[in-house]
């Protein structure tokens, strides 16, 4: 009796990670891609980042020097800048071929704007999608994940939404810039355990993005 119980305890927690997973990382994203714009996405990612955050805060199984744990950052930076450095020069020559008049538009036109974006984007945008997308997700739906390819699915399953998220701005191109990166900061996260390290390769593309010409696509034009 004891075990059918406890198997239909943990049948019950899957079911509603489930329900809450979709909810969180479907539904809503499409309901406000469906809905007219008329709510400011940075206020509904630090709710829920918040959110998240006390959810993790609450869970006993989670370690909370991962929301920052500086001690692998030294470690992985040689490669963070590696890879940033062939990343950048990839999407530096897409967006000079394909639309020559944005290239460095944003730095060039409005270089003040441009530098308090650059301030303030790693610390209001960044570090709270870390916590949603990235400390939460993987450790709240690790159970859900296929026992063998765990590390895969979850890997898989944040980048995924992360990219899905993007929906709110109305337009694939944001989807499909987000995808990679979403892979790579999920897999950084889970070598690490160090939302500082992630959040920060998170930020040196997410900045290059808005510096190189492309932040008109991750703008969203309210009514």
């Amino acid at each position: 009796m004891e075990r059918g119980a406890g198997k239909l305890m943990k049948l019950r927690t899957r079911q509603g990670l489930m329900m809450e997973c979709l909810l969180l990382f479907l539904f809503i994203p499409a309901l406000l891609a469906l809905l007219p714009p008329f709510i400011p996405p940075m206020p509904l990612l630090w709710a829920l980042a918040l959110y998240c955050l006390v959810a993790l805060r609450r869970d006993p199984a989670f370690h909370r020097r991962e929301l920052w744990n500086r001690k692998p950052f030294p470690a992985a930076l040689p490669s963070i800048c590696m890879l940033f450095a062939a990343g950048a020069a990839l999407i530096a020559a897409l967006v000079w071929k394909n639309s020559p008049t944005l290239f460095f538009t944003f730095t060039r036109e409005h270089p003040v704007v441009w530098a308090v974006v650059m301030l303030l984007y790693p610390v209001f945008s960044v570090y709270p999608q870390g916590i949603v997308y990235r400390a939460f997700l993987m450790h709240r739906y690790r159970e859900l994940a296929p026992g063998r390819q765990k590390e895969t699915a979850l890997i898989l399953l944040s980048a995924v939404s992360f990219a899905f998220m993007h929906i709110v701005f109305r337009n694939w191109v944001a989807m499909a810039l987000t995808f990679p990166g979403g892979l790579l900061f999920a897999w950084r996260q889970l070598r690490t355990r160090s939302l500082l390290t992630s959040s920060v390769e998170h930020a040196l593309y997410g900045c290059f993005l808005f510096s190189v010409g492309l932040g008109s696509y991750f703008y969203a034009r309210l009514i």
